[in-house]
């Protein structure tokens, strides 16, 4: 009697979703991150407290997600392949003419770009050791400016675009704004986060770019295959540009141009289709998967309808105050929890409680900012330390934490302001 109470009981769920979330920032025993969620659906199922049918309504609930991962990893991993970002990186360092700082600009620019037009998450996987074996190239004295860079600019760049980042449209779901309203919505928020993330960063990295570097770099040759990628993520993001602008999902154009940018690459590539997908992480897809069950489990605990009343009554109170707040308490909170199942959580919240565009706003600029606080704070960060461990450097989750203290909170204020300036 006391097992069947305890196990009808929310906290049962709450702690499991807990735990496996837990696991999933934490990693214990190094087991990736998708064996932690998906063990935590799992044990959903098999106590009983979720029914495969609402499991499967979960699941089902990102498919837009997993074919517009599909699609961005296709793409990321190609040019990763065919030395696009390779290329991309020595020919920033060759601009940069000696200067430490002018490099250190120049890394950072490029590493916008390629956040705004190929997600958060290809900047974290993909540029971080491109960027390592230019510094490398270049005989900088320190790396780690540079390093840091791909990890502050996929978050603070995140919102530029829908495609910007995963958790854009795990927040807005089927609605999704379109091209035209997102643009106006986000534009002065996101050249705010971006130009206080590169200032702050610029300032506490001060002593470390003093020096001069190499103008001695050697640029490697693009090949066909490498300009066919080039011009097939190009081709994707006018394409996606169209389809944001017709207010239609971006998961299936993400993917069917990733799967046509792969067959134009293959064509003239001495690399096969195996080569590419077995370097693709698809451990993120049953990662989101078991997320997006977990959350189907929250909500039916009735956790996600409370939340919305409290959301719903602050707005009531005061729209300004409850978009305030909620930017700030998720921008904090996802450190704890990971803006991924946050994100997934705020998702539903936002769309039950019917809030208005700046609220909803507000959400989203802190799920996709509040993470450069810390390293737990996003799928991206733990993917750029990864990479970063797989160059050889390290960074301490103390020392992330004292430098993310001062490059979060300006650009997270400056942003929430600039996206209430059209609310």
């Amino acid at each position: 009697m006391l097992i069947s109470t305890l196990l009808s009981s929310p906290w049962s769920t709450w702690g499991i979703a807990g735990l496996a979330t837990a696991g999933v920032i934490i990693r214990p025993f190094s087991w990736p991150e998708f064996v932690w969620a998906v063990a935590g659906a799992v044990l959903l199922l098999l106590l009983g407290l979720l029914s495969p049918a609402e499991a499967w309504s979960g699941v089902a609930r990102g498919t837009d997600v997993y074919l517009f991962l599909t699609g961005m990893m296709l793409l990321s991993e190609l040019a990763r392949q065919e030395g696009l970002f390779d290329w991309l990186a020595a020919r920033a360092a060759t601009m940069a003419k000696g200067s430490a700082t002018r490099l250190f600009t120049l890394v950072f620019g490029v590493g916008t770009v390629v956040t705004v037009f190929l997600s958060n998450d290809a900047t974290a996987v993909v540029l971080t050791p491109a960027v390592a074996a230019v510094v490398k190239a270049a005989e900088a004295e320190e790396a780690l400016p540079y390093l840091l860079i791909c990890a502050f600019i996929a978050n603070a760049a995140s919102f530029v675009l829908p495609i910007s980042n995963p958790a854009n449209l795990v927040i807005n779901g089927s609605h999704m704004p379109p091209l035209l309203h997102w643009l106006p919505t986000y534009a002065l928020a996101s050249a705010l986060s971006i130009v206080a993330t590169y200032v702050v960063l610029r300032w506490t990295q001060r002593a470390q770019l003093r020096h001069t570097v190499s103008t001695n770099i050697e640029i490697p040759p693009l090949s066909a295959a490498g300009k066919a990628a080039a011009a097939g993520i190009v081709a994707t993001a006018m394409v996606l540009l169209v389809s944001s602008g017709l207010d239609i999902q971006l998961g299936l154009p993400t993917f069917l141009a990733g799967v046509a940018t792969s067959l134009l690459v293959l064509s003239c590539s001495k690399c096969g289709p195996a080569d590419v997908l077995k370097h693709i992480s698809w451990g993120v897809l049953p990662l989101v998967a078991g997320l997006f069950v977990l959350v189907e489990a929250l909500e039916k605990t009735g956790v996600t309808r409370a939340l919305a009343n409290v959301l719903q009554n602050l707005v009531k109170n005061s729209a300004i105050l409850a978009a305030w707040a909620s930017g700030m308490v998720l921008a904090i909170g996802c450190n704890f929890v990971n803006n991924l199942p946050a994100g997934l959580v705020a998702g539903r919240v936002v769309e039950l409680a019917h809030v208005p565009d700046h609220v909803r706003s507000a959400v989203l600029i802190g799920v996709d900012l509040g993470p450069n606080l810390s390293v737990t704070g996003s799928l991206a960060t733990i993917l750029w330390l990864t990479a970063l461990r797989r160059e050889g450097h390290r960074v301490s989750a103390w020392a992330f934490l004292k430098l993310g203290a001062l490059v979060m909170p300006p650009a997270l204020i400056l942003a929430l302001a600039g996206a209430f300036a059209f609310g």
